[in-house]
């Protein structure tokens, strides 16, 4: 959808008072146009399309129903009442596959680049997750011991950002960023979305919901018409006002979406602080029967299907993985959940359908390193931003973000370099 379409867009959706899932879209979800799927026909050939479809983006059969391969061809349900039906021709064989249209380009389609310069062109998003500031208590990235110095995500990002900038324009890469400040993307407020909130809880079964909670450890604050519209607006409509941002203005190359991660933490102002302290990365895949039977996620996950992200997500990720293990000396996390599958070999990067690298159609690096809730993350973040390295628990260590930032930056050199290198 055109960027400066989406404003409008949200704000009639916000004003639906019928059921979102009755049109069979995920909450604010755009409408599919399946006409646009024509541009990958003949572009993939069956075993690969299957291979994809079974052991990434669907595994388990959890397309079953809703995308058939057969012999020459997928049947894809556009719609299920009534019915309605899109096919995907295969190509005969991968040496008569037609090439597919996309605005991002591959590592291996970049031209060469010198050693020194080893991301000359390529174009770069930074995506500083959350939002920060006057919204990091409402979105719940947000935690604080006494008077320490509070530990807020989408201002810790928004911070490494700032120092990878610099870093990647030195080694040539053309970088934009999400957001720039401690501010939404997106022109709606959680006021606007109340009347989507309310439509949503009835799906959940809230029928005659409270329209506000009393505090933040209100045992009954998500089945309020508040909460349910403040999420809706942090965790909906600000990451679908990125991804337009990102697939029709900015079109980079590659997107690194970045994050710190957490566990549960009980009250904000009386934090738990848990044992462990993990990373992982996140690449798109892994729906769920149930995610599949929405019309915009059964699209999106075709669209980034057939445009062949995965393979470009995988490889950076896994090489930013690697840089990260290495600076941070973490553990692979591991979901114990099915909503995500281990891929690669690192043992880093698990592939999970989530809102962001689903809407974004070029290839996505979405981080998860340090549990901020750990105690020696939570010590590190009292310690701020500084050159050089400071004593924490009775170790030398960097700073926090100048050791996320540095890392980024090696995983995506050490991905490109090799692959763009001139030759002599």
């Amino acid at each position: 959808m055109p960027y400066r379409r989406f404003f409008s867009t949200c704000l009639a959706l916000a004003a639906l008072t019928f059921s979102a899932a009755a049109q069979r879209l995920s909450a604010l979800g755009e409408k599919p146009d399946w006409t646009r799927l024509e541009a990958f026909q003949e572009t993939i050939t069956r075993e690969e399309f299957a291979r994809l479809l079974d052991t990434i983006y669907a595994p388990g059969g959890a397309a079953r129903g809703m995308v058939e391969v057969a012999e020459d061809e997928a049947v894809i349900k556009t719609m299920l009442t009534p019915v309605a039906e899109f096919r995907l021709r295969f190509a005969k064989d991968a040496a008569s596959a037609k090439p597919v249209q996309r605005a991002w380009r591959s590592a291996a389609e970049l031209p060469a680049a010198p050693a020194d310069k080893p991301l000359t062109g390529l174009r770069i998003a930074l995506d500083p997750g959350h939002l920060g500031g006057a919204w990091a208590k409402m979105e719940e990235r947000f935690l604080q011991v006494g008077e320490s110095r509070p530990v807020v995500e989408g201002e810790m990002t928004l911070r490494v950002a700032k120092l990878i900038v610099p870093k990647l324009r030195e080694l040539g890469a053309e970088v934009t960023s999400v957001r720039d400040a401690l501010e939404p993307t997106t022109p709606l407020r959680p006021e606007a979305l109340r009347a989507t909130a309310r439509a949503e809880l009835a799906i959940q079964g809230v029928e005659t919901p409270r329209e506000n909670y009393d505090g933040p450890n209100d045992p009954g604050r998500a089945q309020t018409v508040q909460a349910e519209s403040e999420l809706l607006f942090y965790r909906n409509a600000e990451i679908r006002q990125r991804a337009a941002l990102v697939n029709d203005k900015l079109q980079p190359d590659i997107i690194v979406c970045l994050h710190f991660n957490a566990e549960a933490w009980g009250d904000p102002m009386r934090p738990e602080f848990v044992p462990r302290n993990h990373l992982h990365v996140i690449v798109h895949g892994c729906y769920s029967a149930g995610e599949l039977r929405y019309d915009d996620q059964r699209y999106e996950m075709l669209v980034k299907l057939l445009n062949r992200s995965y393979a470009e997500e995988l490889a950076a990720s896994e090489s930013v993985a690697t840089a990260l293990a290495t600076a941070t000396k973490l553990p692979p996390y591991a979901y114990t959940t099915g909503n995500a599958i281990r891929t690669g070999v690192s043992g880093f990067v698990w592939a999970r359908n989530l809102l962001a690298n689903r809407l974004y159609q070029a290839p996505v690096v979405f981080l998860e390193p340090y549990v901020m809730n750990s105690e020696p993350v939570w010590e590190r973040v009292q310690a701020g931003d500084y050159d050089g390295e400071f004593p924490i628990a009775g170790e030398p260590r960097r700073s926090l973000y100048r050791e996320y930032a540095d890392a980024v930056v090696a995983g995506l050199r050490d991905y490109y370099a090799p692959l763009r290198a001139e030759k002599k």
